[in-house]
């Protein structure tokens, strides 16, 4: 007995009814195409980002290098030991602090950057000699050295570590702090305000909140002129 395969008869109201489901699903596809192009092409690009609620220009425990009697300004420097620019920016921002110092707060951070293989092992070392009160000697010794150390691949936390020998630390407690999660996190939080306030090089300056753009050391000593009045 031959089987025979049965087939909807061209009338049959089965077909029909799937037919015109799959002519409604393939309109409502096309609409939600057209809909798509439409409000991509018409919709506002997006919104510049704004930095981080919780993000902050100048901390408690940032380092302030100056302590005018009278505030009349802040100035915050963002920093990487390991940058060049920030070692040749170095004198002028040692001269200007003596001249402004007692009306403009300096206050420095840290920002050391990812193409700098030791440039965060630098902030570690002169956070831990600021916990033992050498945060200046500490500051000034990683930029005096950088050309011997700059650049190079492998740590230098042992030639960092002779640094606090030289400068009378307790070795005991710098090896510790180096060490410590705490300090690490205090270095994070510099680099996290600095990315959420639009830091992306370093030396980058804030003046009372504003981020400068500078173009000669004139421009930058009457920036601080102004502020200082």
């Amino acid at each position: 007995m031959t089987q025979t395969t049965l087939k909807p008869a061209p009338g049959d109201p089965a077909k029909k009814a799937r037919l015109v489901i799959w002519i409604l699903l393939g309109l409502i596809v096309a609409a939600g195409v057209i809909w798509y192009a439409s409000f991509s092409a018409s919709k506002p690009a997006p919104p510049t980002p704004q930095p981080a609620a919780d993000a902050q220009l100048v901390r408690e425990d940032s380092h302030r290098i100056t302590s005018p009697a009278v505030e009349k300004a802040q100035l915050v420097e963002f920093l990487d030991f390991e940058c060049e620019s920030c070692r040749a920016a170095q004198p002028l921002v040692e001269e200007l602090k003596k001249e402004y110092g007692d009306q403009i707060t300096f206050v420095n951070r840290y920002f050391p950057l990812p193409g700098h293989r030791n440039s965060g092992t630098a902030a570690l070392a002169v956070e831990a000699a600021a916990q033992q009160g050498k945060y200046e000697q500490m500051y000034a010794k990683m930029f005096e050295t950088q050309p011997q150390w700059g650049e190079k691949q492998d740590s230098q936390a042992p030639l960092f570590r002779t640094f606090a020998q030289e400068l009378g630390l307790d070795l005991s407690k710098y090896d510790a702090a180096v060490a410590d999660e705490k300090t690490i996190d205090r270095i994070r939080e510099d680099v996290a305000d600095g990315k959420a306030l639009g830091v992306t090089g370093t030396p980058t300056f804030f003046l009372d909140g504003k981020k400068l753009t500078l173009s000669t050391e004139a421009d930058f000593r009457q920036k601080l002129t102004e502020a200082a009045k």
